[in-house]
């Protein structure tokens, strides 16, 4: 069961968000970002929540806590389709916050465009987590706001990949690095247009090793999906690409026109398609797990690829979003499995002081949560 702290906000469920996960380093514990998103009034979110794990107990339960970060300076605005980065230089690290899209502005709208977005201004955010100060700086490289891109970082280096630009309705094959260095006055910032980038929007990334990514799904335009997959490596160097021999995709994935997922960790991710039928069943979507497997011999190489369908009956709407994963540490394992661990424990009776509102851990699952 998953549940919240007492002490946790409420984040309303939100579409197309900015993510960023924070894995362990100098003794700082995992944690999410969430920035902006679409809620389901269609209204725009321009908060920043912290979403960390608070407590494990047996019988797989997880409690998480969520935090709500105050911005003060240059707050970005409202907005869904951009992306949120970790960078870290100098012993520091902050949040490179870039693209998206927002609603037109308050003096510009009116009842027959009041649901109409536009490109926010190519402005590139900075945001300090300790004391939750945003800046905003404008490079003369970026002339165009982009959204569903592709955002990797190294230490202090973001690659941005592909993109959909809405003031021309295209998706240029573009890569830019934006390099940040954290200087005790104010951050040096430095945008270079590299060559070859991919022409790509909405795609899924999945990490297959150290900075090394599998990037699949998406599209390559407004009616064409995107079935190649592509291996990004990151280095002192630079970027590399390289194709990826692609799964034999299903008939369901092939013929479809639509299809979202996320990451599910390391080498796997999560593709959803609508069903088909006649009549076509409403809010029915059929899932497959891609896995990319990585195997090394010597110096050689291989990626494989396999998949498999999941039909999930009387399952929620489904809309485009993000999957969470929190690692789990070598002793905590022992407790997550069916086997031995997976028993009752008096002492991880749920307690209402110290948890707050419940969600369900899968479609299964039984658990009151007014017991």
């Amino acid at each position: 069961a998953i549940s919240f702290s007492n002490n946790s906000c409420y984040i309303p469920p939100l579409r197309c968000p900015a993510v960023a996960h924070f894995e362990p380093r100098d003794g700082n514990p995992e944690f999410y970002l969430i920035h902006g998103g679409r809620t389901p009034n269609n209204e725009l979110s321009s908060s920043l929540y912290m979403l960390s794990v608070d407590s494990r107990g047996c019988n797989r339960k997880v409690t998480l806590r969520c935090q709500e970060k105050e911005l003060v300076g240059d707050v970005p605005s409202a907005r869904y389709g951009h992306t949120l980065s970790l960078i870290h230089s100098r012993g520091k690290t902050a949040c490179v916050l870039f693209g998206g899209r927002s609603y037109m502005p308050p003096t510009e709208r009116t009842t027959e465009n009041w649901n109409s977005v536009v490109d926010c201004p190519p402005q590139v955010f900075l945001i300090d987590l300790e004391f939750g100060c945003s800046s905003a700086h404008t490079l003369p490289e970026l002339t165009d706001g982009q959204s569903f891109h592709v955002a990797l970082a190294r230490e202090d280096c973001v690659y941005f990949l592909g993109g959909h630009i809405l003031s021309s309705d295209c998706r240029p094959p573009r890569l830019i690095r934006l390099r940040v260095e954290l200087l005790l006055g104010s951050p040096v910032i430095t945008c270079t247009v590299l060559q070859e980038g991919l022409s790509i929007t909405s795609a899924i990334t999945t990490p297959v090793g150290y900075h090394e990514y599998i990037i699949f799904g998406g599209y390559q335009s407004e009616t064409q999906k995107r079935m190649e997959c592509t291996y990004v490596g990151l280095d002192d160097v630079g970027v590399h690409m390289e194709p990826r021999e692609p799964p034999q995709w299903t008939s369901e994935i092939s013929h479809s026109r639509t299809w979202f997922g996320g990451s599910l960790g390391k080498g796997s991710g999560l593709i959803a398609v609508p069903s088909e039928g006649n009549p076509t069943p409403p809010d029915a979507y059929h899932f497959y797990q891609v896995s990319f497997q990585k195997e090394q011999d010597g110096e050689a190489s291989t990626q494989g690829c396999s998949q498999e369908s999941t039909d999930f009956e009387d399952s929620a709407p489904l809309e485009d979003s993000e999957e969470l994963y929190f690692g789990r540490e070598p002793h905590e394992l022992e407790y997550s499995s069916d086997g031995e661990g997976d028993t009752y424990n008096e002492e991880d009776e749920e307690d209402e002081s110290q948890t707050g509102y419940w969600i369900k851990c899968c479609l299964n699952c039984q658990v009151d949560p007014n017991i």
